[in-house]
């Protein structure tokens, strides 16, 4: 077994039980992308079993801190039943479920959502880039089905000194797919759809908004960087009278479309947008539009801390734009997925809109992904999606 020193002082993380250590705090060692390797503290003391990258920024992540444990195939068997048993157990309103969650589960860089009767994962790091096979097979065994996608094709891969993979790592046949989620059906491709193909994390975020909309009366709803239409099903399940979509993408608005049919709603209550969301919240508020309720949940703006500056400005101005747009005793349902932005940065940016609104409003409840995305308290970078829900004065 190979083993990586860490200089004195760098040890601190692991000990704390915090996955990842970064290359400045290596002093010695190296091993093929993927091996496993025995990290030491500078003083030759046993810290974890962890997997080594050569190319990543995060040279190593750790697999387990107890040194009795053997990284193979009967590690890989234990940690995904142990995930699979934590979903079991949790209240999921849906046949979609996040079953691996990176970190949180013990598996850096290995996320598995299950799709009514597919599994569709990412293995984004050379750990689990080496053990895919081994992965792949216990995954099936461990669900009970036959059929696994892989959608290796996140970013991430590259500063792991990977390239892209995606296709059928098991089984084989269509890859579109409709799942119940509470009391509606949403379709996804997990060959096409982002991330695994789906966004799960906002499963009960889109119930909370149904109800919202429902308990207020909120009969205009706007719905920015809708995708396929989560939210706009969810405003419409809670009796919106109309709602708006609005994204770049025909075909995810085309899908959104869908939705709402599929879902036995009045397609006339239905606007769907092809548009730039920004360029049409402005327009909106030249044409003296006004919503009762407005999601917005764009894209990744800060992937990392260093972004944080420059997705503040956008994020600002997004929601600068939505809160004048918003009648009063409205609600907007505003979110950041960037890793770089943490809670209280976001708070602050959205007081920062409402001050350049010249408005005012009540934080009536703060949002999160749903359960089955873990955060761990060791792992504070795990709490990527935040959300506010505010109500204008």
């Amino acid at each position: 077994m190979k083993s990586i020193r860490l200089r004195e002082g760098k040890e601190r993380s692991l000990l704390r039980q915090h996955p990842w250590v970064f290359q400045g705090s290596i002093a010695s060692g190296r091993a093929d992308a993927g091996e496993t390797v025995r990290v030491e503290a500078h003083d030759g003391k046993f810290l974890a079993w962890a997997s080594f990258s050569p190319t990543s920024m995060i040279r190593v992540r750790a697999w387990s801190y107890d040194e009795a444990e053997r990284i193979d195939a009967a590690f890989f068997e234990r940690r995904i039943a142990q995930a699979l048993a934590v979903r079991a157990r949790m209240p999921i309103a849906s046949d979609g479920v996040r079953l691996i969650h990176g970190e949180a589960d013990g598996l850096p860089g290995l996320i598995v959502d299950r799709y009514g009767d597919t599994l569709s994962a990412q293995f984004l790091s050379a750990g689990t880039e080496r053990w895919k096979q081994t992965i792949a097979d216990l995954l099936l065994k461990a669900t009970g089905l036959t059929r696994l996608y892989e959608r290796s094709d996140s970013g991430v891969r590259g500063l792991e000194g990977l390239e892209p993979a995606t296709g059928w790592l098991r089984g084989e046949g269509a890859t579109s797919v409709t799942i119940r989620e509470h009391d509606w059906r949403l379709t996804l491709d997990v060959a096409e759809g982002h991330k695994t193909g789906f966004y799960l994390d906002q499963r009960d975020n889109r119930k909370r908004f149904a109800d919202l909309v429902r308990h207020f009366g909120f009969d205009r709803v706007l719905n920015c960087y809708c995708y396929t239409g989560g939210f706009s099903v969810a405003a419409l399940a809670g009796g919106a009278a109309q709602v708006t979509s609005v994204d770049s993408s025909a075909p995810a608005l085309a899908r959104a479309t869908a939705h709402v049919e599929l879902n036995g709603f009045d397609p006339s209550r239905h606007e769907a947008l092809d548009a730039d969301v920004n360029e049409t919240l402005r327009r909106l508020l030249k044409e003296g539009r006004r919503f009762d309720a407005i999601v917005l949940d764009p894209p990744k703006f800060a992937p990392t801390a260093s972004h944080a500056e420059r997705a503040a400005r956008a994020y600002k101005d997004i929601n600068r734009l939505a809160l004048k747009l918003l009648e009063p005793g409205g609600a907007l349902l505003t979110f950041s997925c960037s890793g770089g932005v943490g809670p209280e940065l976001f708070h602050k940016i959205v007081a920062g809109a409402a001050m350049d609104a010249q408005v005012d409003g009540l934080i009536y409840d703060r949002l999160a992904a749903a359960p089955d995305h873990p955060q761990t308290l060791f792992f504070p970078e795990g709490e990527y999606l935040k959300g506010l829900v505010i109500l204008k004065r």
